[in-house]
């Protein structure tokens, strides 16, 4: 049963300092800031219905403010389709500035061959995993892979956390052998 209630006319009162506060940390700037408080205020009204009230308003508020932030450094990225690195350097102590190192790669910019190399990885992955025992390769699948809790993979498999750990251990040195043969 949810405890927690939301009000979105209180919400500016309540939050939008906290969240300001929290957000031009983050992003350096206090327009961009105000904007994403903004836009945070939008996106839970819009999805209001969704909220569970497992959380509180605020904490709910805040995870949809740093999905913002995610977005607005994305989108920053992916225009300038590099990234700066900025270094602060220190002489004597006290702080002198920031200076730009060096550019690195996008991470969001794959190109082809990103592509080409991920799927082959993943039939090799596939092709180890065909390799193992059954049961091995179930429960490595399970929890690797699909992320399964290790309570329900014990229940299932009517294991011990345990030889749970084993198992998963004996997989990933098996995979890894097969790995380095047939893949790097």
């Amino acid at each position: 049963m949810s405890t927690n209630i939301i009000d979105p006319n209180s919400w500016i009162d309540k939050y939008s300092d906290y969240l300001f506060n929290y957000t031009v940390v983050r992003v350096d700037d206090k327009e961009i800031a105000q904007d994403l408080v903004q836009e945070t205020f939008f996106a839970g009204l819009k999805s209001m219905k969704n909220f569970k009230g497992e959380a509180t308003e605020r904490t709910w508020l805040i995870s949809i403010l740093k999905r913002k932030i995610i977005d607005h450094y994305r989108k920053i990225n992916s225009n300038k389709g590099k990234a700066e690195v900025r270094v602060n350097y220190v002489n004597d102590g006290e702080s002198e500035g920031d200076w730009l190192e060096e550019r690195v790669a996008d991470p969001f910019d794959q190109n082809a061959e990103n592509e080409i190399e991920n799927k082959e990885l993943g039939t090799a992955i596939h092709n180890c995993l065909d390799k193992l025992p059954e049961k091995q390769a179930r429960i490595f699948d399970m929890k690797t892979i699909q992320g399964f809790d290790t309570e329900a993979i014990c229940n299932e498999f009517d294991i011990t956390a345990s030889n749970l750990w084993v198992i998963i251990h004996r997989a990933r040195t098996s995979m890894a052998e097969c790995l380095k043969k047939n893949w790097f």
